[in-house]
């Protein structure tokens, strides 16, 4: 671990694979760089929740698209710089935490202090190799990815800091992945992140943060899928939330996703409601993502397949077994991946409704689904 670090407490709280898999990649890294792959769960410290979460997928053999995790020692190195030590304690010692106005003040100099301090050679050189190593495990030059942050403190019993940083997607080429890893590790310091540490008695330097960088999905339908049914518990059920493209359509209101119902033993779609989703979310020829009208012969269509749900149920049981507890999975349809190997997994997380509920007599029937879209499957700039 990097000594130098007078701001940082390092005492952290604690299909077919082989397209997914970067171990034909002879890639010289430094020990800033964990291979989702060859991922060790000694290493969550390290990589935090969410990198933790796509390495143990990896051990679990499921289909995750390949990338790495750049650790916590390289947001350490940022730190041997004592006039940025100086001014970020200083800001954050004058804090005001019950003035909305000025946290929001001081979340964003302390940003701009992180964002243009120079990133240390160390991680320029391991960030480097490690995404041409990718590039070329892809076969695409400058290939897109999603640089997401994985701070060490998202799955705490007692506090939940999900959804506090920030996720940037379609990231192309390395001084990109560069300037928006530096936006991960100033993300540590949003506002809400600020406020929502002072509220739980976290100390700011308590935490370090993460960042994966993951090739990027170019999905033609996405969504999640629960391991049981989450209107009335039933465990015999996955339910599946979907919608064409990315998920970005379904966070921000404007579509309903399609709801499904596949029983886990007879593996049949046993209920589904399809909705009219007018609007998708997707790349385009000129490498944008786009807001586009969902052509007229789409829109009150299933976006996906019986089989591709009775894929997703699959991976979805796959996970519940390994995790060993209902699940909670995100899920693409990528579109440049053959049929029968295109349905992808982008994470993994317990249920924690109904699995903490004492088990009892099930009901039948029940409402739609209610989704919640993974950052990884929304489009350019989220709150991850």
């Amino acid at each position: 671990m990097c000594e130098a670090c007078p701001v940082i407490d390092w005492a952290h709280e604690l299909p077919t694979i082989r397209s997914f898999t970067t171990s034909n990649v002879e890639a010289n890294v430094s020990d800033l760089i964990v291979w989702y792959d060859k991922y060790d769960r000694s290493q969550k410290p390290l990589v935090g929740g969410k990198n933790a979460s796509l390495g143990e997928m990896m051990r679990a053999e499921l289909p995750v698209p390949p990338g790495f995790a750049l650790t916590t020692d390289a947001y350490g190195l940022i730190w041997r710089d004592k006039e940025l030590v100086d001014s970020v304690n200083g800001l954050l010692q004058g804090l005001a935490h019950e003035d909305y106005a000025g946290n929001l003040e001081v979340s964003n100099k302390i940003r701009r202090l992180i964002e243009t301090e120079p990133v240390p050679d160390e991680v320029v050189d391991a960030l480097g190799t490690a995404y041409e190593a990718l590039c070329t495990h892809c076969d695409v030059p400058d290939l897109p990815v999603a640089i997401r942050s994985s701070a060490t403190a998202e799955d705490q019993p007692d506090a939940s800091f999900a959804g506090q940083q920030d996720t940037f997607l379609w990231v192309c080429g390395l001084t990109s992945v560069i300037e928006h890893t530096r936006k991960c590790w100033s993300s540590l310091f949003t506002d809400r992140a600020i406020a929502y540490r002072h509220q739980m008695g976290y100390l700011d330097t308590a935490i370090a943060m993460s960042v994966a960088v993951q090739k990027m999905v170019d999905p033609i339908a996405s969504g999640v899928a629960f391991t049981l049914n989450p209107t009335n518990g039933d465990r015999s059920q996955v339910a599946i939330d979907a919608s064409w493209g990315l998920g970005e359509a379904v966070v921000s209101g404007e579509v309903t996703p399609d709801n499904f119902l596949v029983d886990k033993v007879l593996r049949e779609v046993v209920k589904r409601e399809i909705s009219a989703k007018l609007v998708e979310y997707r790349l385009t020829d000129h490498g944008v993502v786009e807001k586009l009208p969902i052509d007229d012969d789409r829109r009150d269509r299933s976006s996906v397949t019986d089989e591709q749900l009775i894929g997703i149920a699959m991976l979805a049981r796959r996970a519940e077994k390994h995790y060993g507890c209902p699940q909670d999975v995100e899920w693409a349809v990528d579109r440049h991946l053959p049929e029968g190997e295109n349905i992808v997994m982008l994470q993994s997380r317990p249920e924690t409704v109904w699995s903490q509920k004492k088990r009892g007599p099930i009901a039948k029937g029940g409402d739609s689904v209610s989704s919640i879209v993974s950052t990884l499957v929304s489009p350019l700039h989220t709150r991850d």
